[in-house]
């Protein structure tokens, strides 16, 4: 059966790659973000495709998501929630709290936004799926990046109450903690710090995979089919796990 797909962050990096997976499944796919150019591109890339300008953190924009999702696609059945900002680079007495609050209404409160748009429908069918973004760096803890760990383990709590809630309901709410994502931020990261130290590009990438068990960084791609997993008959019993797509990151700093 056809899903009908909506994913946040949707036009560029893991969330493109994920609607584009979803797509040439055969499902109906509807993406949101609030990058205006990489929506166009992503969108002309994907004529089956629509699309919406929006910041998640907005709850106005949220609704105006779903109502234009559901215009032409009908409820949705499978909410991909992966909308994350990195957040302040601080310690944690020097947290600036408007970035701290951006943070979470982001990461959090964004989620939670698209989520009640979503489960009503869900009840209503009694079936739907739900997959939320989390990071690998809940698991490690990371110095001078309280806000996004602390808003990401609120991302996890959130997972596993509604995993909890939704679950005789027929619906399924699982959590995603990537790692080191081979993507164009992460090799800006590796670069800029090569920079920093006047090290070879290779000496420092050695340096981020030394704590991955796998010595690898994780493609898009392959998160893309986690996801789809989650997503599919295959896992009808999983909900409320948190799934670490990340070759086992040790430790990070």
């Amino acid at each position: 059966m056809a899903e009908n797909v909506l994913v946040t962050g949707g036009a560029d990096s893991v969330g493109r790659v994920i609607a584009e997976a979803f797509l040439a499944r055969g499902d109906k796919v509807h993406i949101c973000d609030v990058q205006g150019e990489a929506l166009a591109q992503t969108l002309a890339a994907n004529p089956a495709m629509r699309g919406t300008l929006a910041n998640v953190g907005n709850r106005a924009d949220v609704a105006a998501v779903f109502e234009a999702a559901r215009a032409w696609m009908g409820d949705v059945t499978v909410l991909v929630n992966n909308v994350g900002v990195g957040g302040p680079r601080a310690r944690i007495e020097d947290i600036d709290i408007a970035q701290w609050q951006s943070t979470l209404d982001i990461n959090v409160s964004g989620m939670l936004h698209c989520m009640q748009q979503a489960i009503p429908a869900m009840k209503a069918r009694r079936h739907g799926v739900i997959v939320n973004f989390s990071t690998g760096s809940t698991r490690t803890r990371l110095p001078m990046r309280t806000a996004y760990v602390v808003s990401k383990y609120a991302v996890e709590g959130l997972t596993l109450n509604a995993a909890r809630e939704l679950g005789p309901h027929n619906i399924r709410c699982n959590a995603i903690l990537p790692g080191a994502i081979n993507n164009a931020r992460m090799r800006k990261i590796v670069s800029d710090r090569a920079d920093a130290l006047g090290k070879p590009l290779a000496e420092v990438t050695q340096d981020f995979l030394q704590y991955i068990s796998m010595r690898t960084m994780v493609e898009p791609e392959e998160i893309a089919d986690m996801v789809l997993f989650l997503a599919s008959n295959g896992a009808q019993k999983v909900t409320g796990e948190l799934v670490s797509v990340s070759g086992n990151v040790e430790w990070e700093d």
